[in-house]
């Protein structure tokens, strides 16, 4: 099992420059950002429109091929009480069983309010409601790429 809860544990799982992916997990799409390989900068990458377990995990895991990724951030959407509900249960059940065809490092990051920022940053820089609808999943992404690399940074 390649899912390790503390930062920490994932830092030290991680191999040496390769770049990290995050991923904003919803019930239609799944939102990817990639890090470069000194893991400074998230930069959103491409959302996939969710079909079946089989065909995204299939859509993922090419990316990390093609990118040559070394570990993934997931983002956990908790309530803002910090409790876990239903969306935390399906993103933790997609970790699972994204870890059985991987043997890459997966973690968890908090994303509470990393839509909210997204969102924000879109409206800043006068984007269409249409593409904000088309890129809000890895703009989101990369918030939650960007907060686990600063925090790797400073362990």
């Amino acid at each position: 099992m390649s899912i390790l809860e503390e930062i920490v544990d994932f830092a030290a799982a991680l191999p040496p420059h390769r770049a990290l992916a995050g991923l904003d997990f919803g019930e239609k799409t799944i939102g990817v950002a990639v890090s470069d390989r000194l893991r400074s900068v998230a930069t959103p990458l491409e959302t996939i429109r969710r079909k079946k377990f089989t065909l995204d995990a299939e859509a993922l895991l090419a990316i990390v091929e093609a990118r040559e990724i070394g570990g993934l951030v997931l983002g956990l959407p908790r309530n803002m009480d910090g409790t876990e509900g239903p969306r935390c249960q399906s993103t933790r059940a997609f970790a699972r069983n994204l870890s059985r065809l991987t043997d890459l490092p997966i973690t968890f990051w908090d994303e509470r309010l990393s839509t909210v920022a997204a969102e924000r940053a879109l409206l800043e820089a006068d984007t269409s409601r249409k593409r904000r609808n088309e890129v809000i999943d890895h703009v989101a992404a990369g918030y939650i790429l960007q907060g686990a690399l600063d925090r790797l940074r400073n362990l």
